[in-house]
């Protein structure tokens, strides 16, 4: 495949516009329908950041023999989460784990505690970084808890979950690294407080703040998934973590 058909391809793959990736990268509309024509190629700093949101290499982007069956292995992959999901969804009645309710929670929960810098509580662990939320949802949701906990700094580990009164039905471990001192934990904050119950997993897909950019890549569904994010300060990457989880029993 060639640079112009993996622009394109990748931007349809993430439901995006022309004129919604152009946004996302700085650049004009018009820039983007000429890289799909083949009419010109992205500048070193827009191919980087085109790698960034959809969470492929320079290399994927650049080699012509690279893409076609990468691609198909996507198709088939998403097409057997996408069985399964219905199979379990009929079967167990995933109907609460994955409810508008439930993703709202969490939303609210992430935004009360780490992204909102609330406050730790007592550690489960020695030197781990607890933090914790809760709300009593009504006869219908139950009482609904967040938990966050994790180990480390610049280089760290973790884990959120989710019980319904006392019984953990949902999880997500990270980990993640501070790669350059110009890092901002604050800018972090504010792009995780900013989390949608549409992808409720860590940030929104793009968040920018002056030169500083966060960019999160997920595949899967909240009962299975897995993901990336990256922040930019400039062009250069200064933080990176990656993320899977999904529903236990």
């Amino acid at each position: 495949m060639s640079l112009a058909e993996k622009i394109t391809c990748l931007r349809k793959r993430n439901f995006l516009s022309q004129e919604e990736l152009s946004e996302r990268l700085g650049v004009s509309r018009q820039a983007v329908s000429k890289w799909e024509a083949a009419e010109s190629v992205p500048d070193i700093e827009n191919l980087v950041r085109i790698c960034g949101l959809f969470g492929v290499s320079v290399d994927f982007m650049v080699k012509d023999g690279c893409g076609t069956a990468e691609f198909a292995a996507d198709d088939v992959r998403s097409a057997e989460r996408n069985s399964s999901a219905t199979s379990t969804e009929t079967v167990n009645g995933a109907d609460f784990y994955d409810s508008a309710e439930v993703r709202e929670f969490l939303c609210r929960a992430k935004r009360a505690t780490y992204a909102g810098k609330g406050s730790e509580v007592q550690p489960c662990r020695k030197n781990s970084h607890d933090l914790f939320y809760s709300e009593d949802l009504g006869a219908d949701f139950g009482t609904l808890e967040y938990y966050d906990t994790y180990l480390g700094g610049r280089n760290f580990s973790g884990e959120e979950a989710l019980w319904k009164d006392g019984i953990p039905f949902w999880a997500m471990n990270y980990c993640g690294r501070v790669l350059d001192e110009s890092f901002s934990g604050d800018f972090l904050k504010s792009a995780l407080h900013v989390v949608k119950p549409e992808l409720p997993f860590r940030g929104p897909e793009f968040f920018r703040d002056g030169d500083k950019t966060y960019i999160c890549k997920v595949c899967g569904g909240f009962d299975w998934f897995s993901g990336s994010e990256a922040i930019f300060h400039g062009t250069k990457k200064v933080y990176e973590c990656v993320f899977h989880g999904g529903i236990v029993r």
